[in-house]
């Protein structure tokens, strides 16, 4: 398998423009088998597991065409609603075919998704909201999911999942009815599907509130949408220049509440920017310091349901915290398995002790060397490349393709702003 080898101490700094929400796409390709019209989507990131929905997709009978920075869509020709049990396995996103697939066309079987391994990650949300709308389903691997009669239902969820959200959330747009989903997921990705679904002509309100309210229809039109910005991207790419010295301009950077939930996290650890013109500037910044709370205590970055500060930057803003003078504690509340890569950051150098699953107290500044790491998930992969390129010396990061299911050309990116990185076969 390919590795990355990284030699670090090289300033990460210049211009940076973000690819599209990969948290965004994913749904909206399952979106596409909810029309027979083309769907065409711009700004889509070129990563593996993209790559793998869109064959996924194929197999059906979608008709898939690539575009400059895109890809055009067309159910016209779908064919069957059997997944393929290895494509399922290597992403997560196949689980979201099933609300749109056996809403439109009746039936779906979805073999057990893959994804990172980061804690349990349940589907009881998913059943129960699509249950409620009419769609029966056989609880045993492979899931079947056979519609009945779709109707709107009056829907609290058990928890704000974002991915068991967008499957109630694609089935409803065709349920008769007004369907409303109360304690909805609410992320920048979930609003930008129903952005989408929007186009394609449902009758959505209460985007970006958690509280959703959809009046189904019997067909969906085809559409044309840009995917926003990931901002986990710009997360990531901002923690990088910042820990090796770098300054950082990103152009599109997102929109200024997205950019404000993210802000308050980065000025925790001492790290600033400004947006203007729509341009984002981070400048170096020496001497960065942790923000303490009220009365000189312990700071504390934990993550939730939006708008709280994102699970998925939690492992980068270890990494900052690393390279930051003072004391941070990180409460991951949502993944029991997401602190578990800090013994790498440990083994390079870093300050840090482990609570518990949940929670880890990091204490900077600390002085990292290199090391042969390998990436357990996209995010912690991130993190340990991050790590890589500000530690001094040499290191080699295996399993480089689970980091490219979440990045698009890392390396080759990560090179244009300055730093030592090559993959290796």
């Amino acid at each position: 398998m390919a590795k990355f080898i990284i030699n670090g101490g090289n300033v990460i700094g210049g211009k940076f423009a973000p690819r599209g929400n990969k948290n965004a796409v994913l749904p909206m390709l399952a979106a596409a088998t909810l029309t027979d019209q083309p769907v065409e989507l711009s700004n889509v990131p070129d990563i593996q597991d993209v790559r793998v929905m869109l064959e996924l997709l194929q197999t059906l009978g979608v008709s898939v065409e690539k575009t400059a920075d895109g890809v055009i869509l067309c159910a016209a020709g779908l064919n069957t609603t059997n997944l393929d049990e290895e494509l399922c396995r290597r992403v997560r996103a196949s689980i979201l075919l099933a609300g749109p697939l056996s809403a439109r066309h009746g039936s779906a079987t979805v073999p057990a998704p893959g994804g990172d391994v980061i804690g349990r990650r349940r589907l009881d949300t998913h059943f129960y909201g699509l249950r409620a709308l009419g769609i029966e389903i056989t609880e045993t691997v492979p899931y079947e999911f056979r519609r009945k009669k779709l109707e709107a239902a009056g829907l609290v969820l058990d928890e704000a999942s974002v991915t068991a959200t967008e499957n109630i959330l694609m089935a409803a747009v065709l349920a008769e009815g007004e369907t409303t989903i109360f304690n909805a997921a609410c992320e920048p990705h979930v609003q930008d599907l129903a952005n989408l679904l929007v186009k394609m002509g449902a009758n959505i309100s209460g985007i970006g509130t958690n509280l959703l309210k959809i009046r189904g229809k019997k067909t969906l039109d085809g559409a044309t949408h840009t995917v926003a910005p990931d901002y986990i991207e710009t997360g990531s790419f901002l923690t990088a220049a910042a820990v090796t010295g770098g300054s950082l301009e990103i152009e599109n950077p997102g929109d200024s509440l997205t950019l404000g939930v993210l802000k308050k996290g980065f000025e925790k650890l001492g790290t600033h920017w400004v947006v203007s013109d729509g341009v984002l500037t981070m400048k170096n910044e020496t001497g960065r310091t942790t923000l303490p709370d009220l009365g000189n205590f312990t700071p504390k970055i934990e993550d939730g349901i939006w708008p709280a500060f994102p699970s998925d930057l939690m492992s980068v803003m270890i990494v900052l915290a690393t390279q930051t003078q003072g004391q941070m504690l990180f409460f991951e509340k949502l993944f029991e398995s997401r602190m578990y890569f800090v013994d790498n950051l440990m083994a390079m150098g870093a300050n840090i002790i482990q609570c518990d699953p949940h929670r880890v107290v990091v204490s900077g500044a600390s002085k990292l060397s290199g090391a042969r790491l390998s990436s357990p998930d996209i995010r912690a992969g991130m993190a340990m490349l991050i790590a890589a390129c500000c530690a001094e010396g040499h290191s080699e990061i295996d399993n480089a393709h689970v980091i490219d299911r979440g990045y698009e050309s890392i390396d080759e990116r990560l090179r244009a702003l300055g730093a030592d990185i090559v993959r290796e076969a």
